[in-house]
């Protein structure tokens, strides 16, 4: 039954509702997901490692009740550990580690939901770009555009999802990378709360607090769900989110009331915005005026000109610490490491410890005021992207400029970082499109710890300008 026809207009809580009812199997779901990978991941290069009989181990196995119940779900290969597969982070560096031994909670987590991981996809080197086009396993595509980046470091996974591959699938952020290839890929994608969902047990926290973990999906209520199943401490976290008033799908559909809504174009670093970012950024303001809201143009009083510096400094000490923590112990070869990393590493070899503490100061100053910003703010929107995703090869990990590679990462996504600094949860929302069906989205932000009025307010723009019936000619084929 791999081609039944709800298989591709369905979220997860959908696929999930129909196995409950008996009308299809996990296993005939399974089927039906590999399928499109055989037929589509061919053109967009998502999928990297193929875990079937892990599937339907699982499945045969028995599968735990919970609100995802025989959906199938793709790992990013970075971050949470499955046992007996390897992680190898889009690096050659890192392609010969042993399998992992266990799995992390977050992937505990999102087995007892119900979810059935049948396979990784691929990531930059060490997450360090927007883009996903590792030398180990090479580009994936943006099924919208063959020719363009799905961005990244989450850039498999929403190729993977846009495609129609599977509904829902994993991801991560340290400075963009959920939300960069949800908005290039027309999904949403949440970046939650720094401490929302764990590290445990290998980090207490990763990039000093920048990245967390979570996924893209098509629907608003896929991303509430997953988060209910996965979000909350484990013994020993550093620090934790402020715990929710009540499960997150419960916000969806529920009345967000007046909101006060700000909105600003005006980057931390003054990049200049593309047309297509400020006009959606511009619709999506006065879609939440006519619901409603209170909504005006306010540009948020922070240190603009240390966004960049800071998160630079912290990503760098970040990728020496992954390169010197190899497991066997052992330097990377020559050529081993792609230069960005390699020249980002030995960057690092050149701060202090003074001045990393004093990155992670300015990161928690940015925090406060942002905080004292949202005493009178609920939301603020900003456009979703500078650009729109760029051709394959823009971006590349090979450039010997390390300044002039920033310098595009940067113009391409210059809102995101922002929020990984500040610890705020940060929404996609895939609203616009251009005139030839590219996807253009506007992010939204909340208060620290307040996920839930994004889901509210996202779940009534996407009742008011649905999306999910989009779909790029690649999977409508």
């Amino acid at each position: 039954m791999a081609d039944f026809a709800e298989y591709d207009s369905c979220d997860g809580l959908g696929l999930a509702a129909l196995i409950r009812a008996g009308e299809v199997s996990a296993a005939e779901v399974l089927d039906a997901a590999i399928a499109r990978a055989d037929a589509r991941n061919p053109a967009i290069n998502a999928v990297v490692m193929e875990l079937h009989d892990h599937a339907r181990d699982a499945i045969a196995a028995g599968l735990p009740e919970g609100p995802f119940t025989g959906v199938p779900f793709l790992l990013k290969d970075l971050g949470s550990s499955l046992a007996g597969a390897r992680t190898a982070r889009g690096s050659r560096f890192f392609a010969d580690l042993p399998p992992a031994a266990e799995d992390s909670v977050h992937v505990r987590r999102l087995k007892r939901a119900g979810l059935v991981i049948y396979g990784k996809t691929s990531t930059c080197e060490l997450g360090l770009s927007l883009t996903c086009e590792p030398r180990l396993y090479g580009p994936s595509r943006n099924p919208w555009d063959p020719e363009r980046t799905p961005a990244g470091s989450s850039g498999g996974a929403a190729a993977a999802v846009a495609a129609r591959l599977l509904p829902v699938a994993h991801a991560s952020d340290g400075f963009g990378s959920i939300r960069a290839p949800a908005a290039s890929c027309g999904l949403v994608g949440l970046r939650p709360t720094r401490g929302r969902n764990t590290m445990a047990p290998y980090f207490g926290e990763s990039l000093g607090g920048l990245a967390i973990e979570h996924a893209v999906s098509r629907t608003v209520r896929d991303s509430a769900a997953l988060l209910d199943a996965t979000a909350g401490p484990a013994p020993g976290d550093p620090y934790i989110a402020p715990p929710p008033r009540r499960p997150f799908l419960e916000e969806v559909g529920s009345e967000p009331g007046t909101l006060h809504i700000a909105f600003t174009d005006k980057a931390p670093n003054d990049a200049p915005v593309e047309a297509e970012p400020l006009r959606v950024l511009q619709e999506t303001a006065s879609l939440c005026e006519d619901l409603g809201h209170r909504v005006e143009a306010v540009d948020p009083a922070i240190d603009r000109a240390v966004v960049i510096p800071t998160f630079r400094t912290i990503s760098a000490i970040q990728i020496l610490y992954l390169v010197r923590a190899h497991p066997s112990g052992r330097a990377p070869a020559p050529g081993e490491l792609e230069t960005v990393v390699a020249d980002t590493a030995a960057l690092a070899e050149r701060i202090d410890g003074a001045t990393y503490m004093g990155a992670v100061h300015t990161a928690h100053r940015i925090g406060r005021q942002m905080a004292a910003f949202h005493e009178d703010w609920d939301v603020l929107l900003t456009p979703g992207l500078g650009t729109l995703p760029p051709k394959l090869g823009w971006l590349d990990m090979m450039m010997d400029d390390l300044e002039e590679y920033w310098r595009r990462v940067f113009a391409f996504s210059p809102f995101t970082v922002w929020f990984n600094l500040t610890g705020q949860p940060a929404m996609m929302i895939p609203l616009g499109e251009t005139a030839n069906g590219l996807p253009v989205a506007v992010q939204a932000i909340a208060r620290y710890g307040d996920e839930a009025t994004l889901f509210r307010l996202a779940a009534q723009l996407e009742a008011a300008r649905p999306w999910i019936d989009r779909t790029p000619a690649l999977a409508a084929g």
